[in-house]
């Protein structure tokens, strides 16, 4: 059992930054690799970012690529997602999301989400 927690979500303006962190509990986050989506208003769930258990192998939406950057910490339990130059397009529930172990974009454990509004 996995239990995810989003936070550092916020209001902030367009070109602003913000960090969201997402606290995993239980002893398989080393062994999973981890995701971030977001929803927006109306919208499906996208993909956002990945990265792989080691974290050494990261992967991002084009929508975001060169603005976000996925990173963790296995020690610590923790997946953060750095969000520069922001865009009002960027407003949304963002999710954390834990993998299948072994596998690289299947999912079976998410959180709760967090809200970011991006304001022009």
């Amino acid at each position: 059992q996995v239990q995810l927690v989003e936070s550092g979500g916020g209001l902030v303006q367009a070109g602003g930054s913000l960090r969201l962190s997402c606290a995993a509990s239980g002893r398989t986050f080393s062994s999973r690799p981890m995701g971030w989506f977001r929803q927006a208003p109306g919208k499906e769930r996208d993909f956002v970012a990945r990265i792989s258990r080691s974290g050494v192998d990261t992967y991002y939406a084009d929508s975001v690529k060169g603005r976000f950057t996925i990173s963790r910490d296995n020690a610590g339990n923790t997946v953060f997602l750095q969000m520069n130059s922001l865009k009002p397009e960027d407003t949304a529930v963002y999710y954390c999301a834990a993998g299948l172990p072994g596998t690289m974009g299947s999912y079976d454990y998410w959180g709760l989400g967090t809200q970011v509004t991006v304001s022009s």
